[in-house]
């Protein structure tokens, strides 16, 4: 009798789901899967320590272990989403949305599309639990922030089928960077109202452009799609890698300007120019799962926010 952990495909039979295109499964996408269940495990571990060392009552025991959770749970959410697109997993379910009938065994045979979704329920599941719990402006604005995100979630894989524009893609990477940014301004800051903290903070501004630009990238350029070399850019997928660029540029300009103020950003934010011109190789060598670096790509934007917020000298 075969497992449901078999070698067979990862994802439903395309003809059951609309617009399904099936990745390949290679080792290499099964081993970081279980990198990203270490993730997740180390978000759930690392919230019950901090119930548990925590101060105060039962209830503020647990709205604090929560409240680290959400934040590992927003970054391992971010990070799937880059590994479904460098391993070319966005169409692996379709656009039937938000779950299949199989979603947990896709999930565990590696498939990270499903995984994305399957942790994205776990984020909107304990951010309703803080709102129960600890109903703050930040705890409010993050759950509004993951439910508008997992709408243009919906619409990402509409993009990827051609039915939508390219800013639908990047206002769901700005969207969950939102929710990510609400959290860890949340955490580090307890009482301190995140958008207050957000229109002060001009270094974010300029990272979260870069965010918005960078998720249209992916969103013009389609699925599969190759950008093409260029000087003088001659289509919409090109116009939007330089919009992209003079951004990433704008970036490091804004946290230059504010030196010394962020100095780890600033070197991350320089680093990061090079990975991307890497990264736009890459797409265009192998245009359906360009690999790893697009998670390495978006892993120094997570870098680059944890350092702006929490100040990294």
């Amino acid at each position: 009798m075969s497992s449901v952990l078999s070698d067979r495909p990862a994802a439903a039979p395309a003809e059951a789901l609309p617009h399904a295109v099936e990745p390949e499964m290679t080792p290499l996408v099964r081993r970081i899967g279980k990198g990203i269940g270490v993730g997740i495990a180390a978000a759930l571990v690392a919230g019950l320590w901090r119930g548990l060392d925590s101060p105060g009552t039962l209830l503020d025991r647990v709205v604090a272990g929560l409240a680290i959770t959400e934040v590992g749970l927003a970054m391992v959410l971010i990070l799937l989403g880059s590994l479904v697109e460098g391993f070319g997993y966005g169409l692996s379910l379709g656009t039937k949305w938000p779950y299949t009938r199989n979603i947990v065994v896709l999930m565990l045979r590696g498939d990270p599309e499903a995984a994305h979704r399957v942790v994205a329920t776990m984020v909107g599941l304990v951010a309703l639990a803080l709102v129960l719990l600890a109903p703050t402006v930040n705890t409010i604005s993050g759950l509004g922030l993951i439910v508008v995100t997992a709408l243009f979630g919906m619409g990402t894989l509409y993009v990827l089928a051609g039915r939508a524009p390219a800013l639908v893609h990047g206002v769901h990477g700005l969207l969950a960077y939102g929710v990510f940014l609400t959290y860890l301004t949340n955490l580090a800051y307890p009482g301190l109202n995140f958008w207050t903290f957000l229109y002060y903070q001009g270094a974010l501004h300029a990272l979260l452009l870069a965010v918005l630009l960078g998720g249209m990238t992916t969103g013009q350029r389609g699925f599969g799609t190759a950008i093409g070399s260029f000087v003088q850019p001659r289509k919409a997928s090109q116009w939007t890698v330089a919009a992209h660029v003079s951004a990433a540029l704008i970036l490091v300009a804004t946290l230059g300007w504010m030196m010394p103020a962020f100095p780890v950003a600033f070197y991350l934010a320089v680093a990061q120019v090079a990975v991307g011109f890497l990264l736009f190789h890459a797409v265009n060598l192998k245009p359906k799962d360009p690999g790893i670096l697009v998670a390495f790509h978006q892993s120094m934007v997570l870098l680059m926010s944890l350092a702006i917020v929490l100040h990294w000298h």
